[in-house]
C-alpha cells in the first residue's frame, strides 16, 4: 500500500488556530484556542474541504482547545452526522476538562466517538 502525505496547513481565525494534515486516508484537524462563533465558519469550511478530498478517517483533536461554545459544539456534531451519512469515520481526541464539560452538560458526548 502506498500512502501520500499532504502538506500540513495552519489557519488562524480570531481566537482559533487549526492545523490540518493528512497522510494516506487519515486526516487530522487539531484545534487550538477558542472554538466559538468567530471560528466556526472557518472550521466548517476546513472540515468540508477535508471530506471532499476523500479522507476515510478524520480525527479532530480537541486537546489544544481552551474554550468551546454552543456554536462550536453544533459544528462538531453536524460534522459527525455528515460523516456518518457519507461513510467517513469521524473521531475525536478529548479536550481539557473545561471543553469536555460542554459535552457533559449538554449530554452530547455519546454522539461522538472519542479515541481517548
Amino acid at each position: 500500500m502506498h500512502t501520500h502525505a499532504f502538506p500540513a496547513i495552519t489557519v488562524e481565525c480570531g481566537p482559533l488556530t487549526m492545523r490540518s494534515s493528512r497522510q494516506g486516508d487519515e486526516h487530522v484537524v487539531a484545534l487550538y484556542g477558542e472554538l466559538d462563533i468567530a471560528g466556526v465558519e472557518a472550521l466548517d469550511e476546513e472540515l468540508r474541504r477535508v471530506a471532499q478530498a476523500g479522507a476515510r478517517r478524520v480525527i479532530i483533536d480537541l486537546s489544544g482547545l481552551e474554550f468551546l461554545d454552543s456554536t462550536g459544539l453544533r459544528c462538531l456534531l453536524r460534522f459527525a452526522e455528515r460523516s456518518a451519512s457519507d461513510g467517513t469515520a469521524a473521531m475525536f481526541l478529548r479536550g481539557p476538562e473545561t471543553v469536555q464539560r460542554v459535552f457533559d452538560i449538554t449530554g452530547t458526548g455519546d454522539r461522538l466517538l472519542f479515541l481517548d
